[in-house]
């Protein structure tokens, strides 16, 4: 949808391939799924901006993208050939989205590796033959974390920490009351799909520096797509009444998605 418009932020060739049928019927039947497709527009660039801003000017060498799915940067993006990139995810996905893309060539290096994030011991292995192969890498788990449950994204956490040269990590983030609001509106079609909504820490970013990763940026959604001209239908009237709230209500709704660089600290 965005890179179809005339004032698009970024172009994807392969999205409409990629999804398909079944993800514009996803999109169409969902409630609310055409009008808030803003904040996957939102995030998606505000991802790009980040990756190329690391990859250009702090070293980083790989980039291991968690839960892939039918990410397409690396055929989409202007990376340097001497890039890194490794996708993970389940072995129907990647084998889709390879399948899928055909004879297209991505920009950098690339490396599909079919594995189960769940399996600790799996996990741990990939982690450390990553680790052993990169000098200063950058993690991505773009719409990942708020299906797994606390214990899950702790465990993550630790296992990443575990490897020195796993330096950045790029993860979205979502408040308990956007949690909320988001279970009203999907959570029956979620939770049908074996994907319910679970994680939303009231601590916030700090709930990772217990773990060892400090927040180093973070990116409020709702500021972010001012920024982009992408903002929901009626956030004008959101914005007016935030004037009325303490600071701290105005923070708390600043703070209730956001796109978050972590650091190890």
């Amino acid at each position: 949808m965005e890179s179809e418009r005339p004032d698009a932020h970024f172009h994807d060739p392969f999205a409409r391939k990629l999804a398909g049928a079944k993800g514009d019927e996803i999109v169409r039947t969902l409630k609310d799924g055409t009008s808030m497709a803003w904040a996957m527009i939102v995030r998606t660039q505000v991802f790009d901006e980040i990756i190329m801003a690391e990859v250009g000017t702090d070293g980083i060498d790989l980039v291991l993208n968690l839960a892939a799915g039918l990410d397409a940067r690396p055929w989409r993006l202007a990376l340097p050939q001497s890039l890194q990139w490794v996708d993970v995810d389940l072995p129907d996905i990647l084998r889709y989205k390879l399948e899928t893309l055909g004879d297209a060539k991505p920009h950098c290096s690339y490396e599909a590796v079919e594995a189960d994030l769940t399996d600790a011991t799996v996990r741990r292995e990939l982690f450390a033959r990553i680790g052993a192969r990169s000098k200063r890498v950058l993690i991505l788990t773009e719409g990942l974390l708020v299906y797994l449950t606390d214990a899950d994204v702790a465990a993550l956490a630790t296992d990443l920490l575990a490897i020195p040269s796993f330096t950045r990590w790029v993860i979205d983030l979502a408040s308990p009351r956007l949690l909320k609001m988001m279970t009203r509106s999907w959570g029956k079609a979620m939770a049908s799909g074996n994907a319910p909504f679970k994680f939303a820490p009231p601590s916030g970013t700090d709930f990772f520096r217990e773990l060892g990763w400090a927040e180093r940026a973070y990116h409020s959604t709702m500021e972010e797509a001012e920024r982009l001209d992408r903002e929901m239908k009626m956030m004008w009237l959101w914005k007016f009444i935030g004037r009325f709230y303490p600071a701290r209500m105005r923070e708390e709704f600043r703070r209730m998605s956001g796109i978050v660089v972590l650091e190890r600290i």
